[in-house]
């Protein structure tokens, strides 16, 4: 419970702007014992994020846990990439942020990217084993795109120029999946 107040504090106030006082207020965990419990800030802060990145990824595994169909599987990677939350998308800002500049952070961050990655990896994997995809590139490669391209949504969103729920947006980037895919969709 703590670790997620942390979370929504941060994307509220971000990594730097963080303090045991902000958390304490919005948990009503004493100080004392945010620190007895976490050591230091920096610590606390650590730990929030790897837990609510750690979270995503499980989520987005989970997801595709329930599809079969390669495309539809995708189709639903993409939804979910694409609906993430303001709140989450400043939460990941803010990680990724810190994990520039922070080596433990890294790693958790190179990590998670390869988790992330590996549902969709998978998918197209089994489309093409499947031969429902013929694809035109390296799966890697589409991965890349496909990841960078909804990651690209973060600052347009939080920013307030655009809406996670763009549909001609999300229209774009499935047409070009089929098409880098040699999907029939």
């Amino acid at each position: 419970m703590v670790l997620g107040q942390v979370v929504e504090v941060l994307a509220d106030r971000g990594f730097a702007g963080t303090r045991f006082i902000d958390v304490a207020e919005a948990s009503g965990v004493a100080v004392s014992t945010l620190q007895g419990y976490f050591g230091s800030r920096e610590d606390m802060l650590i730990e929030a994020l790897a837990g609510a990145t750690s979270g995503e990824v499980a989520a987005l595994h989970e997801l595709a846990a329930r599809f079969d169909d390669p495309w539809q599987k995708m189709v639903a990677l993409v939804d979910r990439g694409l609906s993430t939350s303001v709140a989450t998308w400043r939460m990941l800002m803010e990680f990724w942020t810190a994990a520039a500049h922070d080596s433990e952070l890294h790693k958790h961050a190179a990590a998670l990217a390869e988790q992330y990655r590996e549902p969709f990896t998978d998918a197209v994997r089994r489309g093409v084993d499947g031969g429902s995809f013929t694809p035109r590139f390296e799966t890697s490669v589409i991965v890349d795109v496909v990841v960078a391209t909804m990651d690209g949504l973060l600052y347009p969103v939080v920013l307030g120029y655009r809406g996670s729920d763009d549909m001609d947006y999300r229209d774009v980037v499935l047409a070009q999946l089929a098409f880098v895919l040699g999907a029939d969709a």
